[in-house]
């Protein structure tokens, strides 16, 4: 027997309702109409479909999770954590605004360190 995770909104089957914003989220990840679908009908969706519509970026053998975990954690340790920490923060703050919005809010000062030479050809010294 092969092992399978899955993913579900089981709270449906037992009458709860789904109250922890799992109705805001799950839509905004996977779309409004596979949210529904798997809100509603409560099935169990296999780990393979979940990485297919974006409800997970990895599906690791069993046992595997943390050491995929290390492993990207690892990768992203290597690069400028200034840098890691704008972004990541760029992407949440920018959540829910337009283009512009975010574009203007963010990126004006990282692009002109860029422009002025940091971060060049993977030349990263010079940035902390």
């Amino acid at each position: 027997m092969t092992w399978q995770s899955y993913f579900g909104v089981y709270c449906r089957r037992w009458g709860v309702p789904l109250i922890d914003g799992g109705t805001v989220r799950l839509p905004r990840i996977v779309g409004q109409g596979r949210a529904l679908e798997i809100i509603l009908t409560g099935r169990k969706v296999p780990a393979r479909e979940c990485l297919s519509m974006g409800l997970c970026e990895y599906v690791t053998p069993k046992g595997g999770a943390r050491a995929k975990a290390e492993e990207l954690a690892q990768g992203i340790a290597r690069f400028p954590q200034v840098c890691v920490r704008a972004d990541r923060r760029s992407a949440l703050k920018s959540h829910g605004l337009s283009v512009r919005e975010a574009l203007i809010k963010d990126g004006v000062a990282g692009a002109t360190r860029f422009k002025d030479g940091l971060g060049r050809h993977s030349d990263f010294a010079k940035i902390r």
